[in-house]
């Protein structure tokens, strides 16, 4: 079936893309806008795939016509939230002499990160740039001269409110499927109310449904044998969409029902799923990721067969879960120049013994992420060679920019680096010349994708998918409904930064925390106090991430600077207790807990941190052994900073924040701790307790130098379950780096 999928949710302005699924290259398509606002002459053009950008919030009722027949698609379009934000940059804090300065761009989510789509202005002593932004912080990075060599960050805030949740159960009584959707509201946000939308693929007549505020009923006889039910929390802002699956002939019983003895006949044997939720066992997994051909160590080269020998080593750090970078075929020692989608590097070995290496890791109890890299291909790849030399069956295959600068969105200065063949210039982000973009408005390149998620799905456990921002919305939501079902337990990770809460409706399972990770650089650096993670944790909610959402806690990957060289071990010891003590899925990144410096350097096998190696076994350890660092609650845990190690009170040489910094209360430690500390002195200690009604714990991290005495505000244990050791010190505990304690009750 060519039908588009579910529903779509978006405010007034946003663009969104609709295409048939299971596409067909030859085929007739052609869509048709039925219905539409009074006062929207929003329409779409002609082809395949069309984009839609609503003009007026209401109801689009779209229409594809195929081979197989005409399908509907509804669009249901929000008020626009976004607000008119201002970027400036000091020429002051350009590192280019004023007189060689040409162009500033800036590129962030909000224009695709493409290189020269934006530029700044010159207004006295500033380079200034208004955008359109919805509520919340947002990043933007100014280009000097197009060279990303000479870039620098710049943050704006948008007011406002952010955005509500919903999360949707289903129960059967007395023959009515009843759904029930918890709305909440966002963060300085009003109470929602909520709408709940039918799928246009599914025989389920409105008709047959009543709606009450935040419940939906309908008669189990009125079911079809198959019901998608979706719903949207709205308030100054719409939430991410949730969806329930309801299935009638089933083999089991509705989930969630409120009878422990229900009987089949009772629930007309109806199966409720939620399509959106993670696979259970990823919901605690501990997760390490290998840059492949770094892990063997220096003298040996690694391939399947190398990490294969070395699986003990894994199973040792208790990890659950296996993520690889790309294995396929391509020039370069990262892979993400991808050369040969359905075939693995010859020097990584063959495809045999890659399937061996992960029966091996599975037989050890570590699932497989196939790193998916579907967004771009290499330049070298066959298609964007034959796709340059003007071969027609390829002409759609990759996005290409016009030649003419007037129409051009690089501007008039050209942007690349690299002589490229054709007409006009290829589409690329950042100054990723030689990886250009995939168009997929081409259903050949639909096709052709589709069948590269569907070669490797069958032998690993999930896909972490590259450059997950830079592939439609509707690609990835066909993606998950070919691999997942109620039972099914494949994980999708999505690489999207800053994260993006709208790539977990019907398309990912887990999410990049770039919130956490972001606090973690800040505290370790001595810019922040230590309990910025708190404001980290609750950009979850003020974000609207579903609360089914999964977040992966890491400290570092293969793109990001080591955090040991950045700020040092003893953050670094923090840094990894919170990813392991928090909510998540904890990641180490290969070399990690071996002190490797390098971003993406030789394993250190030989001549690691057995120290720091012993540090990162006993947190996922402690994490296994006790459910209640997986699942519990978190909670502030008042704390008093006493001492330091060698007697000093605080405030008496503590490191200090850069003099540059400023002294405001969102940035630097206040007094609310006690203690007589340096009000210029960032707090590098944090406490919270983890809790889930059974188990209670109270973690207590030190990011700084020297060991503290910290005393805190509810009576716990002085025998660290991390060491096994007595910490009692005092009036409080002893904090090198992080300890675990037991709650007295």
């Amino acid at each position: 079936m060519h039908e588009p999928g579910p529903p779509r949710f978006v405010h007034a302005g946003e663009s969104v893309e609709l295409a048939p699924r299971r596409p067909t290259p030859d085929a007739d398509f052609s869509w048709r806008v039925r219905d539409r606002p009074a006062d929207s002459e929003a329409g779409v053009g002609d082809g395949a795939v069309v984009h839609l950008e609503p003009d007026e919030p209401g109801v689009y009722e779209l229409e594809l016509h195929a081979p197989d027949g005409t399908h509907r698609q509804t669009v249901r379009a929000f008020p626009d939230p976004r607000r008119e934000a201002r970027f400036s940059l000091p020429v002051s804090d350009l590192s280019v002499p004023e007189a060689e300065i040409t162009a500033v761009s800036l590129t962030g989510l909000f224009n695709d990160y493409t290189l020269g789509r934006d530029r700044m202005v010159r207004e006295g002593d500033e380079f200034v740039a208004e955008y359109a932004l919805p509520p919340g912080d947002h990043e933007g990075i100014c280009v000097v001269n197009d060279d990303f060599e000479h870039s620098h960050t710049v943050d704006v805030s948008v007011p406002g409110a952010g955005r509500p949740r919903v999360h949707l159960d289903g129960r059967v009584e007395d023959g009515t499927l009843v759904v029930t959707a918890r709305a909440e509201a966002a963060p300085a946000g009003s109470d929602p109310e909520v709408e709940f939308w039918l799928d246009d693929r599914d025989d389920l007549s409105e008709s047959a449904v009543e709606t009450s505020g935040p419940e939906l009923r309908a008669p189990v006889a009125a079911l079809p044998d198959r019901a998608r039910i979706h719903a949207v929390a709205v308030a100054e802002r719409h939430s991410v969409a949730d969806t329930l699956v309801v299935e009638t002939g089933a083999d089991e019983s509705v989930e969630g029902s409120e009878s422990a003895d229900e009987s089949e006949a009772d629930s007309g044997n109806v199966a409720v799923s939620r399509p959106n939720d993670p696979p259970e066992w990823a919901e605690e997994a501990t997760v390490y990721q290998i840059f492949v051909r770094r892990f063997a160590g220096e003298t040996v080269e690694t391939t399947f067969e190398e990490i294969e020998r070395r699986v003990p080593y894994l199973e040792s750090l208790d990890v659950d879960c296996l993520w690889l970078t790309p294995v396929v075929g391509g020039p370069t020692d990262h892979g993400y120049h991808v050369t040969d989608y359905f075939d693995t590097a010859a020097d990584l070995g063959t495809r045999a013994e890659f399937e061996s290496l992960v029966e091996t890791l599975r037989e050890a109890g570590v699932r497989v992420v196939f790193d998916l890299v579907i967004n771009h291909t290499s330049r070298d790849h066959p298609a964007f060679q034959m796709h340059s030399a003007g071969v027609p069956e390829y002409a759609d295959h990759y996005e290409r920019v016009p030649a003419d600068p007037a129409e051009s969105a690089r501007d008039a200065t050209d942007t690349d680096d690299v002589d490229w063949a054709g007409e006009g210039a290829p589409g690329y982000y950042f100054n990723w010349t030689r990886i250009p973009n995939l168009n997929y408005d081409s259903l050949a390149v639909r096709e052709w994708m589709l069948d590269v998620v569907e070669e490797w799905a069958p032998l690993v456990d999930g896909y972490r998918a590259d450059v997950a921002w830079g592939v439609p919305h509707g690609f990835w939501k066909e993606v998950r409904e070919r691999l997942k079902d109620a039972e099914s337990e494949f994980l999708l990770l999505d690489e999207t930064i800053p994260r993006d809460p709208q790539f977990h409706e019907n398309e990912f399972d887990a999410h990049y925390d770039t919130a956490l990770y972001g606090a973690l650089r800040e505290v370790g650096r001595g810019e922040a106090p230590a309990e910025v993670l708190f404001d980290a944790l609750e950009a979850n909610h003020r974000e609207g991430f579903p609360e089914s959402s999964l977040l992966l806690r890491y400290v570092e990957n293969h793109d990001e600077t080591r955090y040991v060289e950045e700020c040092d071990e003893a953050a670094l010891r923090a840094a990894a207790a919170a990813t392991f003590t928090l909510p998540g899925a904890p990641m180490i990144y290969y070399g990690q807990e071996r002190g490797v410096a390098d971003q993406r350097g030789e394993m250190k096998w030989y001549d690691g941190d057995s120290d720091l190696t012993a540090h990162h076994r006993r947190l996922s350890e402690l994490r296994s052994e006790r459910s209640v660092l997986r699942r519990g609650d978190v909670e502030r845990v008042e704390r008093e900073f006493v001492r330091r190690a060698d007697g000093d009170r605080p405030g008496d040489g503590d490191r200090p924040v850069d003099a540059d910094q400023p002294a405001d209360a969102d940035r630097l430690a206040d007094d609310r701790t006690g203690g007589g500390r340096d009000d210029r002195t960032p707090d590098p200690t944090v406490a919270y307790a983890r809790d889930d009604g059974d188990s209670r714990v109270v973690v207590v991290l030190n990011f700084g130098a020297e060991s503290r005495e910290v005393a805190l505000g509810e009576p716990v244990g002085t025998t660290d379950l991390l060491t096994g050791e007595s910490v009692a010190a005092g009036d409080g505990v002893e904090v090198a780096d992080a300890v675990v304690l037991e709650c007295e009750r």
